[in-house]
């Protein structure tokens, strides 16, 4: 047996064509049985009154809404084939597509796990963390419902390395790229001695088992019944709270018996667990800065002639004078691409993302615009923001919350400027506002 492909393949379902070994070597471990196949779509066929039509399913996400599949004259088999698009991106999956599954022992770590965090938790974030260690202990779901710079991260150490002492394999899932890069030094760090693999989209290439997996969601497509304990922070982002199959791929990524935890400052009615903690208040004690409305009437109009309107460039003058890092979040990638400034930009498909927010942090740069991508995630010191067009409907109350938790998070700058400029104020505005004042009060 190959101790490599077993590290490799142990808890994934893998497209042979991307597998990183010889094709001698995997034909050996599939006649040894070592190596399960499966065909990439698996296609059945329902009669109605009238014809006969196929389903189609996807092996490695598990879609099955039939617009994402599409037929072809496929080279490869010489026959009509059938492909995912809902996976595409993943590398195509289609009928003649094989898929590589460990068929025997799992690959298990052989780390003495070492806890390196010397931080302490208040005494809200000790009662929270003990009960999500008793939760995972007793393998029941839990959510830790906690306001954005309650310390959500340090929540999980005590039961991540208590799970990892026990020999289990551990994911912290995350819908958004930033979160992994945003968390995975900090894993590094808190966990010296384990091997700990950062999934997404352009990751580089990680070698070996990873004891723990910090990934995307949309990387667990890859995963089938791997880990045993599984952590999704920040659940209800886009596009995981939209996405059904992204939902399916976290399930079909744990084992069949795992409990799932959530973490998230805004979660939605279906998260909600008979298990919670409920943290109110931010590690370092004070207030969460509550954000100001501003009317910028026709901000759209003046923006589409090139101009920026006067109340926003003096807003954007006075952070550049006072050398403060700020965010201007935007609402529609064309607003973005257009806005009549050399400030640096940033949105979902913008391949330098990572280092701009870098060069941010760093101060390197004054500031940057930015769509939602940047709503969670991230943490920049003494970072003060504006939203522009707040009222617009991509502007849910639960985004707003986050993108206001971005503001004061540092114990040195606990306080910093959140302004909605808007063009009326709507419901979620309020909503949003009515939720950080609430939380304040309690």
């Amino acid at each position: 047996m190959n101790e490599q492909l077993q590290q490799f393949l142990s808890g994934r379902i893998w497209l042979r064509e991307h597998t990183p070994f010889p094709r001698e070597v995997i034909d050996a471990h599939i006649d040894s049985g070592h190596i399960h196949l499966k065909p990439g779509i698996t296609t059945s066929t329902e009669p109605n009154l009238f014809w006969q039509s196929k389903k189609n399913v996807c092996n490695r996400c598990h879609n099955t809404n039939q617009s994402y599949f599409h037929s072809f004259n496929c080279a490869r088999c010489n026959q009509i084939c059938t492909y995912c698009r809902h996976c595409i991106r993943m590398g195509r999956v289609s009928s003649c597509s094989e898929l590589l599954l460990w068929d025997k022992q799992h690959a298990r770590g052989a780390n003495a796990h070492v806890f390196a965090w010397n931080g302490k938790l208040t005494p809200l974030q000790q009662k929270a963390s003990e009960e999500l260690l008793s939760s995972v202990e007793r393998n029941e779901s839990h959510l830790i419902h906690a306001v954005c710079g309650a310390g959500k991260t340090e929540l999980l150490f005590p039961a991540i390395f208590a799970s990892l002492q026990a020999g289990k394999r551990v994911c912290v899932a995350a819908p958004r790229t930033d979160v992994i890069l945003e968390l995975f030094p900090r894993f590094q760090k808190v966990f010296p001695n384990t091997t700990i693999h950062a999934l997404y989209g352009g990751a580089p290439d990680q070698h070996g088992f990873a004891e723990l997996v910090l990934a995307t969601t949309h990387q667990l497509y890859r995963f089938e019944r791997a880990f045993d304990v599984v952590f999704v922070d920040e659940a209800d982002a886009f596009p995981y709270y939209a996405d059904e199959t992204l939902q399916q791929a976290v399930t079909k990524a744990a084992n069949p018996d795992a409990a799932i935890h959530y973490v998230t400052a805004t979660p939605t009615k279906s998260l909600k667990t008979t298990n919670q903690s409920v943290l109110t208040r931010r590690y370092h004690g004070h207030n969460l800065p509550v954000p100001r409305f501003d009317s910028l009437w026709g901000y759209t109009r003046k923006l589409k002639k090139g101009k920026i309107p006067p109340k926003l460039e003096a807003w954007i003058n006075k952070k550049v004078e006072m050398k403060t890092p700020f965010l201007i979040f935007l609402p529609t990638i064309e607003m973005l691409e257009n806005f009549p400034s050399d400030l640096p930009r940033v949105h979902a498909e913008h391949p330098y993302r990572k280092e701009l927010v870098m060069q941010l942090r760093e101060k390197k740069i004054p500031g940057l615009l930015t769509t939602t991508i940047l709503e969670r995630g991230i943490t920049i010191e003494n970072v003060h923001v504006a939203v522009v067009g707040a009222e617009q409907p991509i502007f849910t109350s639960s985004a707003l919350i986050q993108i206001s938790g971005r503001v004061g998070r540092s114990v040195q700058y606990p306080e910093g400027d959140i302004v909605f400029f808007h063009h009326g104020i709507s419901r979620e505005m309020d909503k949003a506002q009515d939720a950080i004042e609430g939380w304040n009060r309690a």
